[in-house]
């Protein structure tokens, strides 16, 4: 509890114990100074004035900045209303009543934010900066890239980088939501915002503190709340036109009828005073954002980042979702899967001709020949290549050992006279031909990611009616993929253009305002089609700048399982939103016409008011509730 609310809290007890005196002394006492009203009224003004007073600074305030009609100005004149037709307790009742429901409110919202505002922790405040042997502490704005900093046992890693030495279990929690420590040693790739655990690291940082990993976290979270959802915004017009008309309402019920029908002027003044403590929209005006924030909450404890409320009723509507391949579904990590050899070649002398072949290329492909290489025992050694030339868009040529060996596609082969037997088998081939002869070729694929499978799985189960994936491989590779993994539908060997072409289509489909589409990307390449769809997730620990900006939601550990979970809690956002909004408009509606019509007193007033704020308010916080959305959750 902050210090303002306690200080509301000691007020509210000062007045309840004053009240509490009062009401005695009025009902039971009954002392002979209290038979006159003047005295009585004082003396409740008392905790009137203890309980209400910046309400009354408030509304005076919003009044003389052209904001008349708001919850303070209800309150204020519903009281004094109160005042004026000799119900002194329960005008005081009626502020005590609303101090309560605010205090509640305020407490409520402070928890909601406590899971994103706590992210605003793991923002370090300085680098172990090593140099010439020394270490000093500086800003982390002031470490230049390139530079050597030291991560201590229990410290916060200030910037991106790779370890160069130490080895040592990291918290990422606060980034990704996995409770799970990692280990990094030499040669890991370490994000700022971490917490280093027991061991000493040496880090070479690879970005400046602008472009690191907890700055652009720390970005996404304080421009969330500026992006409000569409039901947020119907919230806040309808309750820009509800007050002035309800004011008006309150009004035109105390004059009208005694002129009318006749009857006491101070009866319907007393109902016109009920009216307006019904009217009042506080439950509507916090419960309803206030949902929408506890769902991004929801969702940044888990790890994922939702840039608005608008962005998180989009996807409680997702019936589509586009996947790129590369880097989202699998890793982007190339590896040798099989070893085609031609007659009396064995797999030793295929792969040593590739490898050597790919030895000055630093294409992941190559790379990945050359890794399988050295996997067998082998070393390069270079002295044995000579005359290296390469051929754009067809591989390259050597001469080993003498020898002329060709690796690349199939038309490499051809145009130099040299028949290879083609294969269909999915993944990028690479054709490798010695002295004049075809060797064989080389089966390379990208490794799937472990939980993609299980991330499609879980959509469906969530309610999502089609997977797409659009690829620029292969058809052979991109259809085995897509069968692997169980996506409805892919669209292989696109450039970044189709793919929005792609995207657009599918967007063509969904005209009738019912389902909406989503595609899942990582690469700089992803970005147009990011922005194009009706909302763009992107993978933050791998995934490029450019993907992250154009983004709408981001996954911070990359993990695809957790595209579930945001359907999951943003369905369940809305039901809430829904909720609240029903059950507030339809008890205020049912207490109005009661007491338009005499039949409700100030009592039923304050629950109207106080009491559906709170209910509302208790039902709003079941989305802080963010454990019981887990993966398992798409299974409901």
């Amino acid at each position: 509890m902050t210090d303002k609310q306690k200080k509301v809290l000691y007020r509210i007890i000062a007045t309840a114990l004053l009240y509490a005196v009062l009401l005695v002394m009025e009902h039971i006492v009954k002392p002979a100074f209290m038979e006159q009203w003047y005295v009585t009224l004082v003396l409740f003004l008392i905790p009137y004035f203890v309980i209400g007073w910046d309400i009354m600074y408030k509304a005076v305030r919003n009044i003389s900045h052209g904001q008349v009609f708001d919850e303070n100005f209800l309150m204020l004149i519903a009281t004094i209303g109160a005042f004026v037709v000799g119900e002194y307790s329960e005008g005081v009742a009626v502020m005590l009543f609303y101090q309560v429901g605010e205090l509640f409110q305020s407490y409520a919202v402070n928890r909601s934010r406590q899971s994103i505002t706590q992210l605003m922790d793991i923002c370090p405040e300085y680098a172990n900066l090593e140099e010439d042997g020394k270490v000093s502490q500086v800003d982390p704005d002031d470490v230049e890239v390139g530079s050597i900093i030291v991560v201590k046992p229990g410290e916060r890693v200030p910037l991106d980088g790779i370890v160069i030495e130490g080895e040592s279990m990291v918290d990422t929690s606060s980034l990704t939501g996995e409770s799970v420590p990692r280990r990094v040693a030499k040669d890991s790739e370490i994000i700022s915002g971490c917490v280093n655990g027991s061991g000493l690291l040496r880090v070479k940082t690879t970005k400046e503190f602008d472009d690191s990993t907890v700055t652009r976290i720390l970005e996404l979270v304080e421009n969330a709340s500026s992006k409000k959802a569409k039901a947020e915004n119907f919230i806040t017009k309808f309750a820009k036109y509800y007050t002035p008309v309800v004011v008006i309402g309150a009004l035109l019920l105390a004059v009208i009828p005694p002129i009318i029908f006749g009857g006491n002027f101070f009866d319907w003044l007393q109902r016109a005073c009920i009216f307006l403590v019904i009217s009042c929209p506080c439950a509507l005006v916090i419960s309803v954002p206030l949902s929408f924030f506890g769902g991004i909450g929801a969702a940044s404890a888990s790890g994922i980042l939702v840039k608005g409320g608008n962005y998180l009723e989009v996807a409680a509507d997702l019936d589509t979702i586009v996947f790129d391949k590369t880097g989202t579904l699998t890793k982007g990590e190339f590896e040798v899967n099989e070893l085609l050899t031609a007659d009396g070649v064995s797999e030793a002398e295929l792969l040593e001709a590739a490898a050597y072949a790919e030895n000055f290329s630093d294409h992941p492909i190559a790379a990945s020949i050359k890794r399988a290489f050295a996997k067998e025992g082998n070393e390069i050694a270079a002295e044995r290549i000579s005359d290296v030339k390469e051929v754009a868009g067809h591989g390259i040529r050597i001469l080993l050992d003498g020898a002329e060996v060709f690796a690349g596609n199939e038309k490499l082969l051809s145009d130099n006279s040299i028949a290879a037997v083609l294969t269909e088998k999915p993944g990028t081939v690479v054709y490798v031909a010695k002295s004049g002869s075809y060797m064989g070729c080389v089966i390379i694929s990208d490794t799937i990611k472990p939980e993609a499978r299980q991330a499609i799985k879980s959509l469906k189960q969530a309610g999502v009616k089609q997977t797409v994936m659009l690829t620029g491989d292969r058809k052979k590779a991109g259809e085995a993929v897509a069968k692997e993994l169980g996506i409805d539908t892919v669209y292989t060997q696109l450039l970044p253009a189709d793919k929005v072409a792609k995207v657009e289509e599918l967007l063509a489909q969904h005209t009738d305002g019912k389902g909406k589409v989503a595609f899942v990307g990582d690469g700089i390449n992803d970005a147009p089609v990011l922005s194009r769809a009706d909302i763009g997730i992107a993978m933050g620990s791998m995934g490029s700048d450019a993907a992250i900006e154009a983004a709408d939601i981001v996954l911070m550990d990359d993990d695809t399982t957790k595209i579930a979970k945001v359907v999951t809690i943003a369905r369940k956002t809305l039901v809430i939103v829904r909720q609240n909004i029903v059950f507030a408009l339809a008890v205020k509606a049912f207490i109005l016409i009661l007491g338009a019509f005499g039949l409700a007193n100030m009592w039923e007033a304050v629950f109207a008011d106080v009491g559906v704020s709170v209910i509302a308010i208790l039902n709003a916080m079941r989305m802080l509730r963010c454990l019981l959305y887990t993966s398992d959750a798409a299974d409901e």
